[in-house]
């Protein structure tokens, strides 16, 4: 049985931490501490498997020096798959990692396919199954991001397993990429874009799953760097939890991002990933370099806190 509804969970945690802010985990090679290769390197050799426990103990220290500033943390999976077949077991024991130091996880995956598949990718990511008397664990996410695309029968299966563990999914609506209205804002014959009926189906799979706090635990992916289309979705979607990327690097406006909240400064999660996590490589404290990457990432969190906060008021 779940522990309590995702959103009220979710809700909780933001006040808590006094900003409704994701981190994003999206390790970049290229862009991680050299410290941490020379350290994996000396014990491994220069192996696939220090590759991997030097992008893994990189990630940890993120999420310690994040912790006591945001409420959750969005690990992507694209970037520990990419690190071959084992990079997916450390994502998954960032997962844990994440959960441990009181973090909500929403897990970066942009799931979607159709009936048995969807069951299988579901029990995935949440809670856990068992095999001829064997327990299996999943990532036990809180929540995962979920691709539409396939129709109700590939977004279900995602809702139902994740509300029978007291986790959430955040369906992707309007993304943040530039080439999200090649698709998303085509028009329909009925009237409306593509993303309205979309956002109209959250709505209605998610009416069931409202919470104390007056959200669903079925969510909507919203770019922060649309701005036209943030506050008609809020409207078509009164009670669905909004996960905002695109702020920070991808340039997303303060605009846009206040309007995903209700007249309450409620029902978003605003992520900012190498914005964060990166900060010393990209951005404005690019200055600090790899030899104050702590300062940096503990900098861009408490910042990045402070800009959503005041925007709030």
């Amino acid at each position: 049985m779940p522990d309590s509804h995702f959103a009220d969970r979710l809700q909780a945690a933001i006040e808590a931490k006094g900003a409704p802010i994701c981190a994003g985990l999206d390790p970049r090679p290229d862009w991680i501490p050299p410290e941490f290769f020379e350290t994996e390197f000396s014990r491994q050799g220069r192996t696939p498997a220090a590759v991997r426990a030097a992008v893994k103990a990189f990630c940890l220290e993120v999420l310690r020096l994040v912790a006591p500033l945001v409420p959750a943390v969005k690990p992507q999976a694209a970037f520990f798959e990419a690190l071959g077949p084992q990079g997916l077991a450390d994502f998954a024991d960032l997962c844990r990692a994440a959960r441990e130091l009181g973090l909500i996880v929403i897990a970066d995956v942009k799931r979607g396919d159709i009936g048995s598949t969807a069951e299988a990718y579901a029990q995935s990511l949440f809670g856990a199954q068992s095999v001829q008397g064997v327990n299996i664990e999943s990532m036990r996410a809180d929540a995962a991001t979920i691709n539409p695309y396939l129709g109700a029968d590939g977004v279900l299966p995602f809702i139902d397993r994740a509300q029978a563990e007291g986790a959430g999914v955040y369906i992707l609506a309007r993304t943040s990429n530039p080439g999200s209205a090649e698709f998303q804002q085509l028009e329909l014959k009925q009237g409306g874009s593509a993303v309205d009926e979309i956002a109209r189906k959250i709505s209605t799979w998610g009416q069931a799953g409202i919470g104390q706090c007056g959200y669903s635990d079925v969510g909507a992916v919203v770019g922060a760097t649309h701005a036209e289309a943030a506050a008609r979705l809020r409207g078509l979607m009164p009670h669905t939890p909004f996960l905002v990327p695109g702020w920070g690097a991808q340039g997303g406006s303060a605009e846009t991002v206040r309007a995903c909240f209700d007249t309450r400064g409620r029902g978003a999660l605003v992520n900012s990933s190498r914005g964060v996590m990166h900060a010393y490589a990209a951005g404005p404290l690019k200055s600090y370099g790899f030899a104050r990457w702590r300062q940096a990432v503990t900098e861009a969190a408490a910042a990045f806190k402070a800009e959503i906060a005041a925007l709030l008021r």
